[in-house]
């Protein structure tokens, strides 16, 4: 597009329009330093940490471009302090533009948080802001910018070791594993191409080819029926992922796979992978092709342990799993974006300079029918399950207004189904349902209110809320300090949202009304309803949003005001 058709934005007023979750970026000139290395991460531990928040030139394609990073890593350095601890930690803004850092999952106090416009101002070029709380987890966590500067490498690994030792199970060697994804693009580009078309990145629309293979498989009544109820509601099966390897290129802690990042691993050991989601719009389906997962955390949280070939990780969750070496042979982490459009990958080997062989992608992934329609099944019903609010204005046109295109009236609440592009593929995938947390909370009691959150969108434009309001648009939720509340999240859309609340812990329910496991970030599939259970112990100003940056940039972010 030239210059004379451009839309106009300046960055204070993209600043503006997402109400403080990204940064003014520089239209400047950024000084350079030295290249990132693909050396170790370098771990710091202790009770006291400095860091700093820089430019630098990076190289991932073979284009030269400026990341910021954070103690001159991408990622920055491995966090590790222990449970019980006094923390203290300086965050020094080198940059010439305001910068934050939220400490994702921790439990603090709210001026603490690092969410810009919420919490706190956010860190002025120059400025140093001192962090301090003390540690009252353990687990794996991450830390990441609150900002824009989240896509251009702001990201690390928060490792809390915990007071008890005999809790932490006994392996032979121990590795965070982050992805992300990294593109070459100024992320208000890609915020702007999106707002332009929903669909910019996406390269795996339906072809005329496509329609022809479905009639050789379904006859041609069954094809055309299959896409007549696609195109009522003017969506793609292929709409569920908004940013691809068009743009993205994926890492494995600051490795593209032609690096081919390398953790050790020889016959007869167990390993621990630290799986942290760090990516900004990609979700990753993991495996070890030849090696089972043993799960035994997620978001810092102990589960029972369960056992898989592979897991669906998003922005903003963490998974530990552990790894039993039967060889000196080398295994690839194999991490594929949730659109199959690119990976990221790594080596488990006995020495440095060994791979294996890397899995093809899978098929690109369409959505099924119930990732529309919800629980509704067949005939006449299903065509009511999710329908253009432009062609039903009884229903999501008077109560949300334009700015969304989609409303499910029937979701499923089901937590054992893996999601589009993993069902029935072969492989045991890990799933919700799998997942139970070793400790039940301390907090039974039953839920005072009800909150439910719809979460809404319109594709075509690019526009993401809740109920149907932006963030600027929409008044905070008050969450009375001391209750109990039940969160229920409705997906209205065929996308999958991880949904993060900042603060406090948000207790997952089985459909049956039982606590499931506790996480930070739930993931909410498409046409589904899920509900949370959060005890409210943590006054101030949160930060209540999806961890998709750009729709989180969009407006799918509320205030939650704790008094």
């Amino acid at each position: 597009m030239n210059n004379s058709t451009k839309p106009i934005i300046t960055r204070r007023r993209f600043v503006k329009g997402v109400a403080a979750s990204a940064a003014i970026l520089s239209t400047g000139f950024l000084t350079r330093l030295s290249y990132a290395s693909e050396a170790e991460q370098t771990e710091l531990s202790g009770k006291v940490f400095n860091l700093e928040i820089a430019p630098k030139p990076v190289n991932f394609t073979g284009i030269e471009s400026i990341a910021t990073v954070v103690n001159g890593q991408l990622p920055g350095p491995i966090i590790k302090f222990q449970e019980g601890d006094d923390i203290t930690i300086r965050v020094t803004n080198k940059l010439d533009e305001m910068t934050t850092i939220h400490w994702h999952g921790i439990i603090l106090d709210a001026e603490m948080d690092g969410v810009p416009g919420i919490s706190f101002p956010g860190i002025a070029p120059g400025e140093t802001f001192v962090h301090t709380f003390k540690a009252v987890q353990h687990g794996t966590y991450w830390y990441h910018a609150h900002t824009l500067h989240e896509q251009t490498g702001v990201y690390g690994a928060l490792i809390i070791e915990p007071k008890n030792k005999e809790l932490e199970p006994k392996v032979d060697r121990d590795y965070p594993v982050i992805l992300s994804d990294w593109t070459d693009e100024d992320p208000i580009d890609v915020f702007m191409n999106l707002k332009k078309m929903g669909g910019y990145y996406n390269y795996q629309q339906l072809t005329l080819g496509d329609f022809i293979d479905d009639v050789s498989i379904l006859g041609i009544s069954e094809a055309v029926a299959k896409r007549r109820v696609w195109n009522k509601t003017r969506m793609s099966p292929t709409d569920f992922s908004d940013v691809s390897a068009a743009t993205y290129t994926y890492l494995m802690n600051g490795n593209s796979p032609t690096s081919n990042w390398t953790g050790l691993a020889k016959a007869g050991e167990k390993v621990r992978l630290r799986f942290i989601c760090a990516a900004t719009a990609s979700y990753f389906d993991v495996r070890i092709p030849g090696l089972k997962l043993t799960v035994i955390s997620t978001d810092g949280q102990a589960v029972i342990p369960v056992t898989v070939d592979e897991f669906r990780v998003g922005p903003g969750e963490t998974y530990d799993v552990i790894v039993e070496i039967p060889d000196n042979n080398a295994y690839t982490i194999f991490a594929q974006s949730m659109d199959r459009s690119g990976y990221a990958s790594g080596t488990l080997a006995p020495n440095y300079g060994v791979k294996a062989e890397v899995p093809e992608l899978d098929p690109p992934v369409r959505l099924d029918i119930v990732d529309m329609m919800g629980a509704m099944k067949g005939g006449k019903g299903m065509q009511m399950g999710m329908m253009d609010s432009r062609k039903k204005p009884n229903h999501a046109s008077t109560e949300y207004g334009p700015g969304v295109d989609m409303r499910v009236d029937f979701p499923r609440t089901n937590l054992d189904d893996p999601g589009p592009g993993l069902r029935n593929n072969g492989r045991r995938v890990l799933t919700y349902a799998d997942l139970k947390s070793v400790h039940s909370p301390e907090d039974n009691r039953e839920p005072s209110r009800e909150i439910e959150l719809h979460l809404t969108g319109n594709m075509e434009r690019f526009i993401w809320s809740i109920d149907g309001l932006k963030l600027n648009e929409a008044k905070p939720l008050h969450f009375p300090l001391g209750e109990r509340i039940r969160v229920i999240f409705h997906n209205d859309s065929t996308m999958t949202h991880p949904m993060h609340l900042h603060g406090m812990w948000s207790d997952l329910e089985s459909p049956e009304g039982g606590f499931q496991v506790r996480k930070h970030t739930i993931s909410v599939q498409p046409a589904q309803s899920v509900s949370m259970l959060v005890t409210v112990d943590a006054k101030g100003r949160w930060a209540f949003h999806c961890h998709l940056l750009y729709h989180m940039a969009a407006g799918m972010f509320r205030e939650v005001v704790v008094a």
